[in-house]
This record gives C-alpha cells, structure tokens and sequence, in this order.
C-alpha cells in the first residue's frame, strides 16, 4: 500500500527575474511504512520535493495523494490540520522554540492538537526516554548538544504518531557518529511505530541506511532501487 503517490509534479520557482524549474514533472510512489531516501546534490529537487509532499509548498500541476488525502483539492486551513495530524517534520535547523524546554518542545505538537497537559508530559518523557534523553526534560535547546537538538526533533517529530515523517538533511550539522546514532534510533523508531520516513540528504551515511534510494538530479526521479539487506 503506498501511502505517498505523486505524478507528474512540477514545481517552478522565481528569483529575480529567472526562473528556476525545480520539479520537472516527477512520478513517484512511496510505500506506507517505508524508509527512504531522496538522494541528489543541491538544487537537484529533493528538498522541494519533501516541501510539496509535506504540504508546506505547493506544486504548479500534477497530483499528490498523501495518505489518502489530495494536496491540490484541499484548502490551506486542510492543509495545516493534514500537517498537524499526519505529518512530522524534522529541519537542517531543528527549529525548536528557544524559551521552551526540551519536554515543552515535544509537547508543543500536542498542545496544539488539544492533547491534554498530563497524557502531553507522559508521552513526551516516554518518547525523550526512547530517544536517549532522559534526564533532560528541563534543559532548553541551548543547553543540549546538535546531536541532542536533532533527537529533540526527531522526539517532536514522531510523538503523536503520525502517519509520514519527513527529514530534510537530518545529519548535516552533526558528526558522523552523532549522525550514525540518529539513523539508528529513527530506524529503530521505523519498526517500532510503523511511520513511513522520507530523507532529502546527500549524505552517504543516510543513503546507506535508507531501504529505499531514489536519485534525483534536475528536478527528476533518475534512479529507483530497494537496497538489499
């Protein structure tokens, strides 16, 4: 059962006065449960491929069905409650909010899906304690390490169960053994809660972990493999 399927999508983007064809009509389907990963240099279409599938950017034509649900008949109000509900994100940046805690960070999607303030601290010291960060509920994002921003993320990311977790170059800014216990742990958590992964990277270490590989190169799928092992 695919739980991703895009067809056709094209993307185009202004700066200045040039144009800049992001997405050149791709067709791909992702499988419910997978984890995989959208490999390509930069400018290759990857990121602007998450961004569409996520909801976070509109394609200019074609179609995409996320989880049942298609993208270009829903109004931007949908949109937000199909990201909330079913789709977790995790940023180059982390994003997490400054001010709050590590426990508020993971709480905060919660809370604006009206989850209870005592089913919000047990799920979200549950899912810290799985991500290895336990003990550090208190802590603001300031005084965690990248790689436990990353986790932080990743903890906000998969919280509240959602059916597709996007991760837009989640090792970047970490090192490779840092990066290698994040895959780890979001492989682990792959098996575990079912969530289908999806990765732009152009990290080998990513692309070896993925099950799944699709190369893009000029806003196109140019390669399509299941990786063995």
């Amino acid at each position: 059962m695919n739980i991703v399927e895009c067809v056709d999508v094209k993307k185009t983007y202004r700066q200045g006065k040039v144009e800049v064809r992001a997405l050149n009509g791709v067709s791909l389907s992702i499988e419910k449960g997978g984890f995989v990963a959208l490999a390509g240099p930069s400018g290759s279409g990857k990121t602007t491929m998450l961004n569409v599938i996520g909801g976070l950017d509109l394609a200019d034509s074609g179609s995409i069905m996320v989880d049942g649900n298609a993208l270009d008949k829903m109004t931007q109000s949908q949109l937000a409650r199909l990201r909330l509900q079913k789709v977790g994100f995790v940023f180059q940046a982390y994003n997490l909010i400054p001010v709050l805690s590590a426990l508020e960070n993971v709480e905060f999607v919660m809370l604006l899906q009206g989850v209870p303030s005592a089913e919000r601290q047990e799920l979200a010291s549950t899912i810290l304690d799985e991500v290895g960060l336990a003990g550090k509920y208190d802590r603001r994002p300031a005084e965690l390490s990248g790689g436990e921003q990353q986790r932080v993320a990743v903890a906000r990311a998969i919280v509240s169960n959602p059916s597709i977790v996007l991760a837009d170059e989640p090792t970047a800014n970490l090192d490779s053994k840092t990066g290698k216990g994040l895959l780890e742990m979001m492989r682990e958590l792959n098996e575990q809660k079912k969530a289908t992964f999806i990765f732009s990277t152009h990290d080998k270490m990513v692309m070896d972990y993925a099950r799944r590989l699709v190369l893009v190169r000029d806003g196109l799928v140019a390669d399509d493999r299941v990786r063995e092992g």
